[in-house]
């Protein structure tokens, strides 16, 4: 116990000191209207979003934004009111479009991204933004900013995620946490390392990009489709990576078992579908979470208190976080609690994988995407 104790405080010293800064839960970018103003297009692919599409498209249709604007709704075979709602915004920037069926080997997201992407003409920049996001007024105008400024490729955000359930109070900030200490934000921004991630639910990006990597054709099958694309563009460009406080994520998990199914979708795909993979998460997680609560509890001698000191240092770094999300300073020292439901969710993913259930989001099953 004394040697795992030790091993854990020995990753925890790297994890704060090299690994990017990744606890501090930033950057964010300032508000500032931009000094130029490129026409945007905006893409917003919807599948059965009715309780959020309308105010997610009238927060875009707001946006204070200089240059030319057009917003793309693309319905993908919603079974719900979603295509009313958007036709009843009375707005000439609207285009509203119906999906046509997905062809083989592309995500049905990412299929009706490519049927918006084809409507989008000749603006210089793209928006690719989720149905359930609500964006400050002034959110467009900072993001053009941000990628004018820094000659950027692509602009991505972490918008604020919905944190009002009980459930969502326990897990939400944890995935946020875990986001960043796997792809370091710091890491992501530095031109000259190969990290590179995005955030899906705010990604903007220049059209000479994505004709650069070939479209959005290029991670057709991706489910993980954010770090797909963002991994292509930093090959030839410039990204940036952040935390939001001008966009909202309005999509609720009431429940424990909402955040699981959240996870089970996508955690096995993170992992290449890889059983060795699987197992070195399953021991990394286990002896940077887990070995330091129970060498606390249950120890003896200095294997007690080295326990303790990487408990409390574990619960030091999720502050920031969980700060930003107005949530207490004793939601920290769970966090070993919190990492062993993601872990279990993540087994769980593999599970899934290997009993031939595949992943399954909004009614749809993919076989092996992703693989």
């Amino acid at each position: 116990m004394t040697t795992l104790a030790v091993l854990s405080l020995l990753v925890w010293l790297y994890l704060l000191a090299a690994h990017g800064r990744f606890w501090q839960s930033g950057p964010e970018l300032p508000p500032p209207r931009a000094t130029t103003a490129p026409s945007v297009a905006v893409v917003v692919p919807a599948r059965d979003e009715a309780p959020v599409i309308g105010e997610s498209l009238r927060s875009l249709l707001a946006q204070d934004y200089a240059g030319p604007l057009r917003v793309i709704l693309v319905n993908d075979a919603s079974s719900d009111a979603t295509g009313a709602i958007a036709r009843g915004i009375a707005d000439p920037r609207l285009t509203i479009l119906d999906a046509r069926p997905r062809p083989a080997g592309w995500s049905g997201k990412l299929w009706a991204i490519a049927q918006g992407l084809a409507e989008t003409g000749t603006a210089e920049l793209v928006l690719l933004t989720d149905a359930d996001i609500v964006h400050d007024r002034r959110h467009l105008a900072s993001l053009v900013a941000q990628a004018e400024r820094g000659n950027l490729d692509l602009v991505s955000e972490m918008v604020a995620l919905n944190c009002a359930s009980t459930a969502e109070h326990a897990l939400v900030p944890a995935f946020v946490f875990f986001f960043q200490l796997l792809y370091p934000f710091a890491w992501v921004n530095d031109p000259l390392r190969a990290t590179a991630a995005a955030a899906g639910g705010t990604m903007l990006i220049r059209r000479r990009a994505l004709e650069r990597i070939g479209g959005i054709a290029a991670v057709s099958g991706a489910l993980i489709d954010d770090v797909a694309l963002a991994g292509m563009v930093k090959r030839g460009g410039r990204i940036w990576l952040g935390h939001s406080v001008l966009a909202r994520s309005v999509r609720s998990y009431p429940a424990l078992v909402d955040i699981w199914r959240m996870v089970t979708r996508t955690a096995y795909v993170q992992l290449r579908f890889s059983p060795l993979l699987l197992l070195a998460t399953t021991l990394g997680m286990t002896l940077t979470f887990l070995i330091p609560p129970v060498a606390a509890l249950f120890g003896h001698g200095s294997a007690r208190w080295w326990g303790w000191l990487v408990w409390g240092a574990m619960a030091a770094a999720y502050h920031p976080t969980l700060h930003r999300y107005r949530r207490s300073f004793l939601w920290a020292p769970l966090l070993p609690l919190i990492a062993a439901f993601y872990l279990a969710a993540t087994i769980g993913s593999a599970g899934n994988h290997h009993l031939g259930r595949g992943v399954a989001w909004k009614g749809r099953a993919y076989q092996g995407a992703g693989a």
